[in-house]
């Protein structure tokens, strides 16, 4: 995919998760969360959220959600892995720029995504639709962090792979598996019950806002470090 076709689709992701955030902000506005809380696009959420039959004795689904949270540390994990290998890559190489630039792309790329994140803890956009066991209060919910996180992480593995492995049916191997487990996340935190619909949706544009633009600026890190290339 050639960069102005990554800007393109980089810049339409980022207006719409802009117009999504507004919109979940100001339009139907309405108390269906708990303690009264104030959720936007209120009827369609709430309607989305009554189609799993969650009630008061049955207020999630506790499988899906601890499947989505064991995807999520997964992720933390992959991030973490990624970081170790930047890290001897600067001990053994000795500077910065000679660490691979998918690398540090990535670096930059989670750095963003702590940052949204620790935004929209302070920025509150909707409240979880449930009160969590170990909680005593809502907490924010827009957008699903989890669903982002995944998006971010194994979407940049997907894309920085091609890097790495050359042979075409291992390469796609990894890929398709990686998709599958976004997709198992987007769909588990749909039907978990402790996020709202627009709280996923949220989670996806943000995630494919900051990854299109993770492929636009690994492109175009010039190129100096040393590749290992897998191709058994």
């Amino acid at each position: 995919m050639k960069t102005r076709t990554k800007v393109i689709l980089m810049t339409i992701a980022g207006i719409c998760a802009a117009a999504w955030t507004t919109i979940v902000n100001t339009v139907d506005v309405g108390i269906v969360g708990p303690k009264d809380c104030k959720i936007g696009l209120s009827l369609i959420n709430s309607s989305f959220h009554d189609l799993w039959h969650y009630d008061d004795t049955l207020k999630y689904n506790k499988l899906w959600y601890n499947i989505t949270q064991y995807i999520g540390y997964f992720a933390l994990l992959v991030a973490g892995i990624l970081a170790i290998i930047g890290l001897v890559q600067l001990i053994k190489r000795k500077k910065f720029t000679k660490v691979d630039k998918c690398i540090i792309s990535a670096g930059f790329l989670y750095a963003l995504t702590i940052g949204l994140y620790v935004f929209f803890e302070i920025v509150i956009i909707n409240y979880r639709p449930i009160i969590m066991p170990d909680e005593t209060e809502p907490a924010a919910s827009f957008p699903s962090s989890h669903t982002m996180l995944v998006i971010i992480v194994l979407g940049s593995v997907m894309i920085m792979l091609k890097n790495y492995i050359q042979k075409t049916i291992v390469r796609l191997s990894i890929q398709f598996l990686c998709l599958i487990i976004i997709v198992a996340m987007v769909l588990g935190r749909f039907i978990c019950g402790v996020h709202w619909f627009s709280d996923v949706i949220g989670g996806i544009l943000y995630g494919v806002f900051l990854l299109c633009g993770y492929a636009v600026f690994a492109k175009n890190i010039p190129d100096t470090t040393q590749k290992i290339k897998i191709d058994k």
